[in-house]
C-alpha cells in the first residue's frame, strides 16, 4: 500500500467529527454604581492627583545622591484609581553620556523592557505612568523633558505625569518633588510642530503655560511611619552619667546643618543664572539672524514678482504676449519661520535659577540677621 492510500485509510478509519454548536455570545454585566468611579476604563475621570509612596521616594531620592552625573531619570508605575495617580513603584534608567543618540536610546528601551519583564514575572507593578526627572536649583525645563512627557501623553493613560525632583533642595534638607503634564494647548502645537511667532500667539504660549502642576502628596507606610514615630519620641537612657540621668535623649540626634552661614551655594546659582541668560541671548541672536535671511528672500522675490509685472505691462503695451509667470518659490528659497521653542524653554530656566536665587538669598539674609541678632553685635 503506498503512502498516500495509507493516509486515506488512516482518515477514514478516524470517526467523523460532530458539528459543534456555535458558541453562546457572551454576556457582559453592568459595572455597579459603586464601582464606576474605581474602574476607569475609558479614562474618562481627570487626574486630580499624584500619590507617591514612601518606596518611590526613597528610590528616587537615593539614585539623585548616587548617580555620578545630572543626568538622573527613570520610570513611575503604578496605577489610576478615581482621579488619583498612585504611584507605587519606581527604576532608574541608565545613563550613556559617552555614546551616540541611537545607541544610547536602542541600549535604554532593551533595558526598560528587560525589568518590566522581570517584573512581570514576579507579579509587581509593571504598568508606567510616567517618568521622574531630577534637576537642579529647580531648573527643569529642557527638551528632552518636553520630548518624553510628549510621547508618554500620546500613548498612556490620562498621559501620564513627570515627577521632578531638586536635588540641591533635598542637599539641603528639604525633599522637592513635584507633578507636571503638559498643558493641552502646547500639545498642540507640538503635534503641528510649529512653534512660530504666529502660533505662539494663536495658542497664547509663554514659558510658564508649557507645564501646568498637579497636586502631589506622599504616602507613608503605617510601619515607617510608627519606627520615624519611635526613633523621634525622647526616652530615658541608662548609659548617662549620674548628673544627666534625668535628662532625656533621642534616638536620632538633631542636626544644626540648617544653622550653617556658608554661602556657596549662592555663588553657583549665580552663575547658572549668567549662563542661562547667556545662552539666551545666543539664541535670541541665532532667531534674529534666521528672521533677518526670510527677510531678505521675501524682499528678493517681491522685487522680482514686481519687475516681472512690469515687463509684462510694457509688453502688452508693445503689442507682444507677456511673459509666462513662474513660481518663486521654486526661484527663492525662502526659509521657514525659525521655532521659538528653545527661547522659551531657556526663559523657563532662567525663571527657575532667579526663584532659586530667591528663595536661598532670602534664607542666608534671615540666617545673618538671626546671627547678627544672637551676638548682641
Amino acid at each position: 500500500m503506498t503512502a498516500p492510500s495509507m493516509a486515506a485509510a488512516l482518515a477514514a478509519s478516524l470517526p467523523t467529527p460532530s458539528s459543534a454548536p456555535p458558541p453562546a455570545a457572551p454576556v457582559y454585566e453592568a459595572i455597579p454604581a459603586s464601582m464606576s468611579t474605581a474602574i476607569d476604563i475609558e479614562a474618562e475621570i481627570p487626574l486630580t492627583c499624584v500619590q507617591l509612596d514612601a518606596l518611590v521616594v526613597t528610590k528616587i531620592v537615593q539614585h539623585g545622591r548616587d548617580a555620578p552625573s545630572a543626568s538622573v531619570h527613570g520610570l513611575l508605575l503604578g496605577l489610576d484609581l478615581e482621579g488619583v495617580l498612585e504611584v507605587s513603584n519606581s527604576f532608574p534608567l541608565p545613563s550613556h553620556a559617552n555614546d551616540d543618540d541611537e545607541k544610547s536610546s536602542k541600549s535604554i528601551a532593551r533595558y526598560q523592557a528587560s525589568m518590566l519583564r522581570s517584573l512581570k514575572e514576579v507579579q509587581g507593578d509593571d504598568n508606567v505612568v510616567g517618568f521622574y526627572q531630577a534637576t537642579t536649583l529647580g531648573a527643569f525645563y529642557n527638551q528632552t523633558l518636553v520630548d518624553t512627557q510628549a510621547i508618554h501623553q500620546e500613548r498612556l493613560r490620562h498621559g501620564g505625569v513627570v515627577i521632578v525632583h531638586d536635588i540641591s533642595q533635598t542637599a539641603r534638607g528639604n525633599a522637592s518633588f513635584r507633578a507636571f503634564k503638559l498643558t493641552s494647548s502646547f500639545m498642540d502645537a507640538y503635534k503641528r510642530a510649529n512653534f512660530s511667532t504666529s502660533s505662539l500667539i494663536s495658542h497664547r504660549l509663554v514659558f510658564s503655560a508649557i507645564l501646568e502642576e498637579i497636586p502631589l502628596r506622599i504616602r507613608t507606610n503605617p510601619l515607617t511611619s510608627a519606627f520615624l514615630n519611635v526613633l523621634a519620641a525622647p526616652s530615658s537612657s541608662p548609659y548617662t552619667s549620674t548628673q544627666l540621668r534625668s535628662a532625656d535623649t533621642l534616638a536620632v540626634p538633631p542636626s544644626f546643618s540648617v544653622l550653617d552661614l556658608g554661602n556657596s551655594g549662592l555663588a553657583r546659582n549665580l552663575e547658572q543664572v549668567s549662563e542661562a541668560i547667556d545662552n539666551y541671548r545666543t539664541e535670541e541672536g541665532n532667531v534674529a539672524y534666521l528672521s533677518r535671511q526670510i527677510g531678505r528672500e521675501k524682499l528678493r522675490a517681491e522685487t522680482y514678482v514686481a519687475k516681472r509685472k512690469e515687463e509684462n505691462a510694457q509688453r502688452v503695451a508693445q503689442g507682444l504676449n507677456p511673459l509666462p509667470e513662474e513660481d518663486v518659490s521654486r526661484l527663492f528659497k525662502i526659509p521657514a519661520e525659525p521655532s521659538r521653542l528653545e527661547s522659551m524653554l531657556l526663559l523657563g530656566q532662567v525663571d527657575a535659577y532667579a526663584k532659586s536665587l530667591e528663595s536661598s538669598a532670602g534664607i542666608s539674609l534671615l540666617k545673618m540677621y538671626g546671627a547678627r541678632a544672637g551676638s548682641g553685635v
